[in-house]
Protein backbone atom coordinates (compact mmCIF):
# COMPACT_ATOMS: atom_id res chain seq x y z
CA UNK A 1 0.00 0.00 0.00
CA UNK A 2 1.17 3.38 -0.88
CA UNK A 3 0.03 6.32 1.74
CA UNK A 4 -2.24 9.55 -0.84
CA UNK A 5 -0.59 12.95 -0.06
CA UNK A 6 -2.59 15.42 1.82
CA UNK A 7 -3.32 17.24 -1.76
CA UNK A 8 -4.59 14.46 -3.70
CA UNK A 9 -6.51 13.23 -0.88
CA UNK A 10 -8.23 16.67 -1.22
CA UNK A 11 -10.30 15.53 -4.29
CA UNK A 12 -11.38 12.00 -2.47
CA UNK A 13 -12.38 13.63 -0.05
CA UNK A 14 -14.27 16.51 -1.40
CA UNK A 15 -15.66 14.43 -4.27
CA UNK A 16 -19.74 13.41 -4.17
CA UNK A 17 -22.31 13.36 -6.56
CA UNK A 18 -22.29 17.00 -7.23
CA UNK A 19 -18.38 17.32 -7.23
CA UNK A 20 -17.31 14.60 -9.88
CA UNK A 21 -13.43 15.39 -9.47
CA UNK A 22 -11.58 13.84 -12.38
CA UNK A 23 -10.21 15.80 -15.50
CA UNK A 24 -11.18 14.54 -18.82
CA UNK A 25 -9.60 15.68 -22.54
CA UNK A 26 -11.77 14.75 -26.35
CA UNK A 27 -9.70 13.82 -28.67
CA UNK A 28 -11.28 14.47 -32.55
CA UNK A 29 -9.26 12.37 -35.37
CA UNK A 30 -9.83 12.00 -38.99
CA UNK A 31 -8.57 8.95 -40.59
CA UNK A 32 -6.32 9.17 -43.07
CA UNK A 33 -6.47 8.66 -46.61
CA UNK A 34 -8.09 5.54 -47.94
CA UNK A 35 -9.09 3.59 -44.43
CA UNK A 36 -11.70 1.51 -44.78
CA UNK A 37 -14.70 0.99 -42.88
CA UNK A 38 -12.87 -1.36 -40.15
CA UNK A 39 -10.38 1.59 -39.32
CA UNK A 40 -11.75 1.98 -36.17
CA UNK A 41 -13.12 -1.63 -34.99
CA UNK A 42 -9.24 -2.49 -35.93
CA UNK A 43 -7.73 0.33 -33.84
CA UNK A 44 -10.36 -0.60 -30.89
CA UNK A 45 -8.50 -4.18 -31.22
CA UNK A 46 -5.09 -3.24 -31.09
CA UNK A 47 -5.86 -0.81 -27.81
CA UNK A 48 -7.22 -4.02 -26.27
CA UNK A 49 -3.90 -5.95 -26.73
CA UNK A 50 -2.06 -2.93 -24.44
CA UNK A 51 -2.90 -5.11 -21.17
CA UNK A 52 0.39 -3.45 -19.32
CA UNK A 53 -0.87 -0.83 -16.85
CA UNK A 54 1.64 2.13 -15.63
CA UNK A 55 1.09 2.30 -11.51
CA UNK A 56 -0.82 5.45 -11.77
CA UNK A 57 -3.51 3.14 -14.09
CA UNK A 58 -3.61 0.50 -11.28
CA UNK A 59 -4.47 2.68 -8.21
CA UNK A 60 -7.84 3.10 -6.50
CA UNK A 61 -8.19 3.98 -3.11
CA UNK A 62 -7.74 1.45 -0.09
CA UNK A 63 -9.99 0.94 2.83
CA UNK A 64 -8.14 0.36 5.92
CA UNK A 65 -8.80 -1.48 9.09
CA UNK A 66 -12.40 -2.12 7.49
CA UNK A 67 -13.20 1.47 7.43
CA UNK A 68 -10.58 4.05 7.06
CA UNK A 69 -10.35 5.07 3.67
CA UNK A 70 -8.96 8.27 1.65
CA UNK A 71 -5.19 7.63 3.58
CA UNK A 72 -4.03 4.98 1.16
CA UNK A 73 -3.51 3.57 -2.70
CA UNK A 74 -4.13 -0.43 -3.77
CA UNK A 75 -2.83 -1.25 -6.98
CA UNK A 76 -4.89 -3.79 -8.74
CA UNK A 77 -2.86 -6.47 -10.26
CA UNK A 78 -5.46 -7.28 -13.05
CA UNK A 79 -7.33 -4.41 -14.50
CA UNK A 80 -10.64 -5.40 -16.18
CA UNK A 81 -9.61 -3.53 -19.67
CA UNK A 82 -12.66 -4.25 -21.33
CA UNK A 83 -14.61 -2.17 -18.24
CA UNK A 84 -12.25 0.75 -18.61
CA UNK A 85 -12.33 0.92 -22.52
CA UNK A 86 -15.19 1.45 -23.95
CA UNK A 87 -16.19 1.20 -27.76
CA UNK A 88 -19.16 3.79 -27.97
CA UNK A 89 -20.97 4.40 -31.48
CA UNK A 90 -23.06 7.62 -31.82
CA UNK A 91 -26.80 7.84 -32.40
CA UNK A 92 -27.63 8.59 -35.90
CA UNK A 93 -27.68 11.21 -37.40
CA UNK A 94 -24.19 11.12 -35.89
CA UNK A 95 -23.37 15.02 -35.07
CA UNK A 96 -21.18 16.83 -33.25
CA UNK A 97 -23.63 18.02 -30.68
CA UNK A 98 -24.38 13.99 -30.26
CA UNK A 99 -20.92 13.37 -29.58
CA UNK A 100 -20.77 16.23 -27.07
CA UNK A 101 -24.01 15.00 -25.53
CA UNK A 102 -21.97 11.63 -24.89
CA UNK A 103 -19.30 13.22 -23.54
CA UNK A 104 -21.38 15.36 -21.52
CA UNK A 105 -23.13 12.31 -19.84
CA UNK A 106 -19.86 10.72 -19.49
CA UNK A 107 -18.00 13.43 -17.58
CA UNK A 108 -20.77 13.97 -14.80
CA UNK A 109 -20.85 10.58 -13.95
CA UNK A 110 -18.24 9.42 -10.95
CA UNK A 111 -15.54 7.00 -11.49
CA UNK A 112 -15.95 3.57 -9.82
CA UNK A 113 -13.41 3.84 -6.58
CA UNK A 114 -13.49 -0.06 -6.42
CA UNK A 115 -11.69 0.02 -9.61
CA UNK A 116 -8.47 2.16 -10.64
CA UNK A 117 -9.69 5.93 -11.40
CA UNK A 118 -9.74 6.38 -14.92
CA UNK A 119 -12.14 5.27 -17.81
CA UNK A 120 -11.60 5.89 -22.05
CA UNK A 121 -14.32 5.79 -24.68
CA UNK A 122 -13.35 5.24 -28.28
CA UNK A 123 -16.37 7.10 -29.99
CA UNK A 124 -17.32 6.43 -33.59
CA UNK A 125 -20.72 7.29 -35.73
CA UNK A 126 -19.63 10.95 -37.00
CA UNK A 127 -21.56 11.29 -40.19
CA UNK A 128 -18.24 13.07 -41.85
CA UNK A 129 -16.28 9.52 -40.99
CA UNK A 130 -14.47 11.29 -38.39
CA UNK A 131 -14.08 9.15 -34.46
CA UNK A 132 -13.13 10.62 -31.05
CA UNK A 133 -11.95 9.40 -27.70
CA UNK A 134 -12.33 10.55 -24.21
CA UNK A 135 -10.48 9.74 -21.54
CA UNK A 136 -11.45 10.87 -18.19
CA UNK A 137 -8.94 9.87 -14.60
CA UNK A 138 -8.91 11.12 -11.15
CA UNK A 139 -7.75 14.34 -10.22
CA UNK A 140 -6.33 12.30 -7.25
CA UNK A 141 -4.46 10.69 -9.72
CA UNK A 142 -2.80 13.14 -12.25
CA UNK A 143 -3.93 16.94 -12.91
CA UNK A 144 -5.30 18.02 -16.05
CA UNK A 145 -1.64 19.67 -17.88
CA UNK A 146 0.02 16.37 -16.92
CA UNK A 147 -3.53 14.11 -18.58
CA UNK A 148 -2.84 16.44 -21.57
CA UNK A 149 0.69 15.98 -22.01
CA UNK A 150 0.18 12.10 -21.61
CA UNK A 151 -2.11 11.73 -24.46
CA UNK A 152 0.19 13.83 -26.47
CA UNK A 153 2.63 11.07 -25.96
CA UNK A 154 0.72 8.77 -27.49
CA UNK A 155 0.68 10.28 -30.60
CA UNK A 156 3.41 11.11 -33.56
CA UNK A 157 4.69 13.62 -35.85
CA UNK A 158 5.01 11.45 -38.30
CA UNK A 159 1.38 9.96 -40.40
CA UNK A 160 3.37 6.88 -41.40
CA UNK A 161 3.75 5.68 -38.03
CA UNK A 162 1.08 3.08 -37.88
CA UNK A 163 2.19 2.17 -33.63
CA UNK A 164 -1.33 2.08 -32.22
CA UNK A 165 0.11 3.62 -28.13
CA UNK A 166 -2.43 4.44 -25.33
CA UNK A 167 -1.74 6.48 -22.25
CA UNK A 168 -2.07 3.44 -19.53
CA UNK A 169 0.97 2.09 -21.40
CA UNK A 170 3.58 4.25 -21.92
CA UNK A 171 6.51 3.85 -20.14
CA UNK A 172 7.08 6.68 -17.02
CA UNK A 173 9.36 9.60 -17.99
CA UNK A 174 12.07 10.75 -16.00
CA UNK A 175 11.37 13.21 -13.64
CA UNK A 176 14.03 16.32 -13.93
CA UNK A 177 15.45 17.65 -10.75
CA UNK A 178 13.19 20.45 -9.37
CA UNK A 179 14.16 24.38 -8.68
CA UNK A 180 14.69 25.02 -5.04
CA UNK A 181 12.24 27.86 -5.27
CA UNK A 182 9.73 25.57 -7.81
CA UNK A 183 6.75 23.19 -6.87
CA UNK A 184 4.33 24.93 -4.69
CA UNK A 185 1.84 25.32 -7.83
CA UNK A 186 3.20 22.68 -9.63
CA UNK A 187 -0.27 21.65 -10.85
CA UNK A 188 -1.98 24.93 -11.23
CA UNK A 189 -5.35 25.24 -11.90
CA UNK A 190 -5.98 22.86 -8.96
CA UNK A 191 -6.80 22.57 -5.56
CA UNK A 192 -3.54 20.74 -4.36
CA UNK A 193 -2.38 24.34 -3.94
CA UNK A 194 -3.97 24.74 -1.51
CA UNK A 195 -2.83 22.50 0.64
CA UNK A 196 1.07 23.15 -0.33
CA UNK A 197 -0.10 27.11 0.74
CA UNK A 198 -0.39 26.21 4.57
CA UNK A 199 3.21 25.72 4.30
CA UNK A 200 4.12 28.87 2.21
CA UNK A 201 1.83 31.90 3.59
CA UNK A 202 5.22 32.44 6.44
CA UNK A 203 7.25 33.45 3.80
CA UNK A 204 4.68 36.32 2.66
CA UNK A 205 5.08 38.39 5.32
CA UNK A 206 8.38 40.65 4.80
CA UNK A 207 6.12 41.73 1.62
CA UNK A 208 2.82 42.83 3.32
CA UNK A 209 3.52 46.43 3.55
CA UNK A 210 4.65 45.76 -0.04
CA UNK A 211 1.58 43.82 -1.14
CA UNK A 212 -0.95 46.35 0.57
CA UNK A 213 0.57 49.46 -1.22
CA UNK A 214 -0.11 47.75 -4.56
CA UNK A 215 -3.65 46.51 -3.73
CA UNK A 216 -4.60 49.52 -2.09
CA UNK A 217 -2.88 52.42 -2.93
CA UNK A 218 -1.72 51.94 -6.77
CA UNK A 219 -4.42 49.49 -7.51
CA UNK A 220 -2.07 47.13 -9.64
CA UNK A 221 -2.93 43.86 -7.54
CA UNK A 222 -6.34 41.92 -7.84
CA UNK A 223 -7.10 40.84 -4.69
CA UNK A 224 -9.80 37.94 -3.94
CA UNK A 225 -13.14 38.36 -2.79
CA UNK A 226 -13.95 41.31 -4.92
CA UNK A 227 -15.70 39.66 -7.46
CA UNK A 228 -19.04 40.00 -8.16
CA UNK A 229 -22.16 37.32 -7.10
CA UNK A 230 -23.38 36.05 -10.53
CA UNK A 231 -25.70 33.09 -12.25
CA UNK A 232 -22.21 31.46 -12.51
CA UNK A 233 -21.20 31.40 -8.50
CA UNK A 234 -23.89 28.82 -7.14
CA UNK A 235 -24.19 25.79 -5.68
CA UNK A 236 -23.92 23.07 -8.75
CA UNK A 237 -25.54 19.81 -9.09
CA UNK A 238 -23.64 16.49 -10.61
CA UNK A 239 -24.85 16.54 -14.75
CA UNK A 240 -22.67 18.25 -16.39
CA UNK A 241 -22.70 19.84 -19.99
CA UNK A 242 -19.56 20.30 -21.74
CA UNK A 243 -19.06 22.08 -25.60
CA UNK A 244 -15.57 22.62 -27.72
CA UNK A 245 -14.79 24.39 -30.69
CA UNK A 246 -11.45 25.57 -32.44
CA UNK A 247 -10.15 28.91 -33.53
CA UNK A 248 -7.22 29.74 -35.79
CA UNK A 249 -4.76 30.81 -34.20
CA UNK A 250 -3.58 33.19 -36.37
CA UNK A 251 -6.68 35.14 -36.01
CA UNK A 252 -5.93 35.57 -32.18
CA UNK A 253 -2.16 36.80 -33.21
CA UNK A 254 -3.19 39.05 -35.72
CA UNK A 255 -5.32 40.94 -32.77
CA UNK A 256 -1.85 40.88 -31.15
CA UNK A 257 -0.32 42.72 -33.20
CA UNK A 258 -2.69 44.92 -34.24
CA UNK A 259 -3.53 45.94 -30.67
CA UNK A 260 0.20 45.29 -29.12
CA UNK A 261 -1.15 43.29 -26.43
CA UNK A 262 -0.43 39.15 -25.68
CA UNK A 263 -2.12 36.30 -27.20
CA UNK A 264 -3.29 35.36 -23.45
CA UNK A 265 -5.18 39.29 -23.37
CA UNK A 266 -6.44 38.45 -26.77
CA UNK A 267 -7.95 34.87 -25.44
CA UNK A 268 -9.09 36.54 -22.56
CA UNK A 269 -11.12 39.43 -24.00
CA UNK A 270 -12.56 36.78 -25.94
CA UNK A 271 -13.54 35.00 -23.30
CA UNK A 272 -14.83 37.96 -21.85
CA UNK A 273 -17.04 39.00 -24.43
CA UNK A 274 -18.94 36.03 -24.85
CA UNK A 275 -19.42 36.36 -21.04
CA UNK A 276 -20.84 39.18 -21.39
CA UNK A 277 -22.72 38.48 -24.09
CA UNK A 278 -24.47 35.04 -22.11
CA UNK A 279 -24.83 37.16 -19.01
CA UNK A 280 -26.66 39.89 -21.11
CA UNK A 281 -29.04 37.29 -22.95
CA UNK A 282 -29.77 35.88 -19.36
CA UNK A 283 -30.33 39.39 -18.03
CA UNK A 284 -27.70 38.43 -15.74
CA UNK A 285 -24.68 40.73 -16.13
CA UNK A 286 -23.90 42.61 -12.96
CA UNK A 287 -22.29 46.24 -12.67
CA UNK A 288 -19.36 45.09 -11.38
CA UNK A 289 -16.97 43.17 -13.91
CA UNK A 290 -15.85 39.65 -13.26
CA UNK A 291 -13.19 38.27 -12.09
CA UNK A 292 -10.97 35.73 -13.84
CA UNK A 293 -8.73 33.26 -12.13
CA UNK A 294 -5.83 32.75 -14.60
CA UNK A 295 -2.58 30.36 -14.34
CA UNK A 296 0.06 31.91 -16.15
CA UNK A 297 4.20 31.10 -16.49
CA UNK A 298 6.36 32.50 -13.82
CA UNK A 299 9.60 31.68 -15.83
CA UNK A 300 11.77 34.61 -16.92
CA UNK A 301 11.60 34.71 -20.52
CA UNK A 302 15.70 34.00 -20.48
CA UNK A 303 15.40 31.88 -17.68
CA UNK A 304 16.40 27.82 -18.74
CA UNK A 305 13.10 26.03 -19.09
CA UNK A 306 14.09 23.26 -17.38
CA UNK A 307 13.78 21.99 -13.67
CA UNK A 308 10.14 22.54 -11.23
CA UNK A 309 7.29 24.16 -12.88
CA UNK A 310 6.87 27.93 -12.48
CA UNK A 311 3.36 28.64 -12.76
CA UNK A 312 1.25 31.47 -10.94
CA UNK A 313 -2.53 32.37 -10.29
CA UNK A 314 -2.96 35.68 -11.14
CA UNK A 315 -6.69 37.53 -10.79
CA UNK A 316 -7.99 39.71 -14.02
CA UNK A 317 -10.13 42.03 -14.19
CA UNK A 318 -12.55 41.06 -17.34
CA UNK A 319 -14.26 44.15 -17.83
CA UNK A 320 -17.49 42.76 -18.44
CA UNK A 321 -18.82 46.28 -17.69
CA UNK A 322 -17.45 47.72 -20.95
CA UNK A 323 -19.59 48.04 -24.01
CA UNK A 324 -16.91 48.89 -26.08
CA UNK A 325 -14.76 45.17 -27.53
CA UNK A 326 -11.35 47.93 -27.51
CA UNK A 327 -11.42 49.52 -23.90
CA UNK A 328 -12.13 45.92 -22.78
CA UNK A 329 -9.21 44.58 -24.36
CA UNK A 330 -7.08 47.40 -22.88
CA UNK A 331 -8.47 46.83 -19.67
CA UNK A 332 -7.79 43.27 -19.65
CA UNK A 333 -4.35 43.94 -20.77
CA UNK A 334 -3.55 46.40 -18.22
CA UNK A 335 -5.14 44.41 -15.26
CA UNK A 336 -2.57 41.31 -16.42
CA UNK A 337 0.41 43.43 -16.87
CA UNK A 338 -0.45 44.93 -13.60
CA UNK A 339 -0.64 41.76 -11.92
CA UNK A 340 2.45 40.43 -13.47
CA UNK A 341 4.58 43.52 -12.65
CA UNK A 342 3.69 43.03 -8.70
CA UNK A 343 4.59 39.70 -9.03
CA UNK A 344 7.61 40.11 -10.83
CA UNK A 345 8.68 42.48 -7.76
CA UNK A 346 8.79 39.88 -5.29
CA UNK A 347 11.35 37.07 -4.58
CA UNK A 348 9.96 33.83 -6.63
CA UNK A 349 9.13 31.62 -3.35
CA UNK A 350 6.64 34.50 -2.06
CA UNK A 351 4.78 35.23 -5.47
CA UNK A 352 4.49 31.23 -6.05
CA UNK A 353 2.68 31.69 -2.51
CA UNK A 354 0.58 34.42 -2.97
CA UNK A 355 -0.84 32.25 -6.22
CA UNK A 356 -0.99 29.58 -3.61
CA UNK A 357 -3.67 31.69 -1.76
CA UNK A 358 -5.61 32.87 -5.01
CA UNK A 359 -5.84 29.12 -5.57
CA UNK A 360 -6.58 28.01 -2.27
CA UNK A 361 -9.71 29.85 -1.82
CA UNK A 362 -10.98 27.35 -4.41
CA UNK A 363 -11.39 25.06 -1.13
CA UNK A 364 -14.02 27.52 0.82
CA UNK A 365 -16.18 26.52 -1.73
CA UNK A 366 -16.61 22.97 0.01
CA UNK A 367 -17.67 24.65 3.47
CA UNK A 368 -21.25 24.09 3.94
CA UNK A 369 -22.82 27.00 3.56
CA UNK A 370 -19.99 29.25 2.15
CA UNK A 371 -21.08 29.86 -1.74
CA UNK A 372 -24.95 31.08 -0.43
CA UNK A 373 -23.23 33.22 2.27
CA UNK A 374 -19.91 35.18 0.63
CA UNK A 375 -18.95 37.13 -2.54
CA UNK A 376 -16.78 34.63 -4.84
CA UNK A 377 -13.00 34.85 -4.13
CA UNK A 378 -13.09 34.96 -8.39
CA UNK A 379 -15.95 34.23 -11.08
CA UNK A 380 -14.26 31.39 -13.16
CA UNK A 381 -11.13 30.04 -13.75
CA UNK A 382 -9.54 30.58 -17.53
CA UNK A 383 -6.81 28.33 -18.26
CA UNK A 384 -4.34 28.30 -21.59
CA UNK A 385 -2.58 25.11 -21.44
CA UNK A 386 0.27 24.75 -23.61
CA UNK A 387 0.07 22.03 -26.51
CA UNK A 388 1.78 20.99 -29.40
CA UNK A 389 2.27 23.30 -32.26
CA UNK A 390 2.81 20.52 -34.64
CA UNK A 391 0.66 18.28 -36.41
CA UNK A 392 0.02 15.13 -34.57
CA UNK A 393 -0.92 11.48 -35.76
CA UNK A 394 -2.50 8.25 -33.96
CA UNK A 395 -2.22 5.21 -36.38
CA UNK A 396 -1.89 7.55 -39.58
CA UNK A 397 -5.33 9.61 -38.31
CA UNK A 398 -4.93 13.46 -38.12
CA UNK A 399 -5.31 15.09 -34.39
CA UNK A 400 -8.30 17.91 -35.50
CA UNK A 401 -9.01 18.88 -31.95
CA UNK A 402 -7.63 18.15 -28.46
CA UNK A 403 -10.07 19.70 -26.25
CA UNK A 404 -9.36 19.88 -22.26
CA UNK A 405 -11.74 19.27 -19.87
CA UNK A 406 -11.89 20.42 -16.40
CA UNK A 407 -13.61 20.08 -13.25
CA UNK A 408 -16.89 22.47 -12.14
CA UNK A 409 -17.20 23.40 -8.46
CA UNK A 410 -19.49 24.91 -5.68
CA UNK A 411 -18.94 28.54 -6.93
CA UNK A 412 -17.68 27.82 -10.19
CA UNK A 413 -20.73 26.42 -12.50
CA UNK A 414 -18.37 27.23 -15.53
CA UNK A 415 -14.81 26.37 -16.11
CA UNK A 416 -13.19 27.39 -19.96
CA UNK A 417 -9.86 25.45 -20.61
CA UNK A 418 -8.00 25.81 -24.20
CA UNK A 419 -5.08 24.32 -25.65
CA UNK A 420 -2.86 24.70 -28.87
CA UNK A 421 -3.19 21.61 -31.02
CA UNK A 422 -1.16 22.90 -34.70
CA UNK A 423 -2.10 25.82 -35.91
CA UNK A 424 -5.56 26.21 -33.87
CA UNK A 425 -6.33 26.73 -30.49
CA UNK A 426 -9.14 24.26 -29.20
CA UNK A 427 -11.52 25.68 -26.18
CA UNK A 428 -13.12 23.34 -23.60
CA UNK A 429 -15.82 24.69 -21.63
CA UNK A 430 -17.68 22.49 -18.74
CA UNK A 431 -20.23 23.65 -16.75
CA UNK A 432 -22.98 22.33 -14.30
CA UNK A 433 -25.87 21.23 -16.41
CA UNK A 434 -28.54 23.11 -14.25
CA UNK A 435 -26.78 26.54 -13.43
CA UNK A 436 -25.47 26.86 -17.26
CA UNK A 437 -28.25 26.68 -19.29
CA UNK A 438 -27.68 26.65 -22.79
CA UNK A 439 -24.07 26.32 -22.60
CA UNK A 440 -23.26 25.87 -26.37
CA UNK A 441 -24.63 29.30 -27.14
CA UNK A 442 -21.40 30.11 -25.20
CA UNK A 443 -19.48 28.95 -28.68
CA UNK A 444 -21.23 31.41 -30.62
CA UNK A 445 -20.50 34.01 -28.17
CA UNK A 446 -17.43 33.00 -28.12
CA UNK A 447 -17.01 33.59 -32.39
CA UNK A 448 -19.22 37.01 -31.68
CA UNK A 449 -16.53 38.32 -29.68
CA UNK A 450 -13.99 37.45 -31.84
CA UNK A 451 -15.02 39.05 -34.83
CA UNK A 452 -15.49 41.90 -32.23
CA UNK A 453 -12.32 42.28 -31.24
CA UNK A 454 -11.04 41.70 -34.92
CA UNK A 455 -12.64 45.10 -35.89
CA UNK A 456 -11.75 47.23 -33.01
CA UNK A 457 -8.14 46.08 -34.09
CA UNK A 458 -8.39 46.08 -37.58
CA UNK A 459 -7.15 42.86 -38.16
Amino acid sequence: MELISPADAIFLVGESREHPMHVGGLQLYRPPEGADKDFVRDLYQDMLTHTEFQPTFRKRPATILGGIANVGWAFDSDVDIDYHLRRSPLPQPGRVRDLLELVSRAHGSLLDRHRPLWEAYLIEGLNDGRFAVYTKVHHALIDGVSALKLAERTLSEDPADTEVRVPWDLPPRKREKPDVDGGVLARLPSLSAAADALGSIASLVPSTVYLARAALLEQQLTMPFGAPKTILNVNIGGARRVAAQSWPLERIRRIKDAAGVTINDAVLAMCAGALRAYLLEHSALPDKPLIAMVPVSMRADDEDDTGGNQVGALLCNLATDVADPAQRLTAISESMSGNKQVFSELPKAQALALSAVNVAALGLSMVPGYVNAARPPFNIVISNVPGSRKALYWKGARLDGHYPLSIALDGQALNITMANNGDNLDFGLVGCRRSVPHLQRLLGHLEDALKELERAAGA
